[in-house]
């Protein structure tokens, strides 16, 4: 094992990579990690160093705030590899940016972008054989924090853990997927931490989840916490809806995640002539598009499945299936195969998106 220190990165190489024994082409999301993982903590209110070192597991005490008071935030992101053999970030400042505004609403310190974004193009250069070329070939990127103080009285950690690890991906999702609307559980509320990335969001979304596989769906959309009326999210995406030709997605607000995907699509969109509505959308006028034939599309879109097509909802006990669009008029498949385009530098970045390791 190897070991050496650069711009205050202590980096420590593993003997030998596991990369020989891993298949590719089979990998299942989020079950495989690379050789190495960053690590840096805070203590005495300031961050350390940056270390990037064997992946492996961790010790902690019992007691530690993340077990107990659920102190823990991360971000989603993706690296892609070229026909050159370069890999290429995409968007990562906006990856830090709302990591840093995750960590303000949960009391936890901010992190600086030569350890966010430095450190993370540091582990990549490091792992880089890791980032497959081809296409629906990714490196999945978990950065995150958690509070590392031990002891069980209920405050904010004055300890920190800030991590990132890579995990190979393929096609997160394959196929259109049905599902149903929200009448009672609701994945955020006004005043809450809807708007981050933390922990608790994604684990109170499990049961209501569940309930509707059960029920034969795949995936929920959720609505606001007071009236449900209101369309916000899919699953764990941000979520759009297309009314004839018009795209429309909800504002982001303290119960919608500001996605990095959502964002770019609405440029993109606007970039192809796509007439696209930011503003709120109730079931109503769903219900109403429908019955009208006006409503063609539902999509979410993600960090990890990019776009993901919906094939119709469920509704107070009803089924309501979409129209099939063919792939040349959709506008999810449009949007999905410009923005992995640009991802994957199959197209020209025109936006300046992409950054180079």
């Amino acid at each position: 094992m190897s070991s050496q220190t650069t711009n205050d990165f202590s980096i420590q190489k593993v003997e030998k990579s596991k990369i020989a024994s891993i298949d590719f082409e089979n990998v299942k999301f989020g079950s495989v990690f690379t050789d190495h993982m960053l690590v840096c903590h805070y203590k005495d209110g300031k961050w350390g160093q940056v270390e990037i070192k064997p992946y492996g597991p961790m010790s902690f005490e019992p007691s530690i705030n993340v077990f107990h008071y659920g102190q823990a935030i991360f971000e989603g992101m993706k690296a892609y590899k070229d026909t050159e053999d370069k890999v290429w970030l995409f968007r990562p400042q906006e990856n830090w940016k709302r990591f840093n505004k995750s960590a303000e609403r949960l009391a936890m310190p901010h992190i600086d972008e030569e350890r966010f974004v430095g450190g993370l193009k540091a582990l990549l250069n490091l792992d880089r054989d890791w980032v497959q070329k081809g296409e629906g070939n990714s490196l999945y990127i978990r950065p995150f924090m958690v509070g590392t103080h031990p002891g069980v009285v209920a405050g904010p950690s004055t300890e920190f853990m800030f991590c990132i690890i890579l995990s190979p991906a393929r096609t997160y999702y394959s196929g259109k997927v049905k599902v149903q609307i929200a009448e009672h559980y609701s994945r955020a509320a006004n005043g809450g931490v809807g708007s981050t990335k933390c922990s608790g969001n994604y684990a109170g979304q499990f049961y209501p989840t569940k309930l509707a596989q059960d029920a034969g769906y795949q995936q929920v959309i959720w609505t606001d916490d007071a009236t449900h009326t209101k369309l916000e999210e899919a699953g764990t995406m941000n979520v759009f809806f297309r009314i004839g030709d018009t795209l429309i997605t909800a504002p982001t607000s303290e119960r919608i995640l500001d996605g990095v995907t959502r964002k770019s699509l609405i440029e993109i969109a606007k970039s192809k002539g796509i007439n696209v509505e930011v503003r709120s959308i109730v079931v109503q006028d769903l219900l109403d598009a429908h019955a009208k034939g006006e409503l063609k599309e539902i999509f979410g879109a993600g960090t990890a499945v990019t776009v993901g097509q919906i094939e119709g909802f469920a509704y107070q006990e009803k089924y309501y299936e979409l129209p099939v669009v063919t792939d040349e008029d959709s506008y999810a498949i449009q949007l999905k195969k410009a923005l992995q385009g640009i991802q994957q530098k199959h197209i020209e970045d025109t936006f300046g998106w992409t950054q180079s390791i």
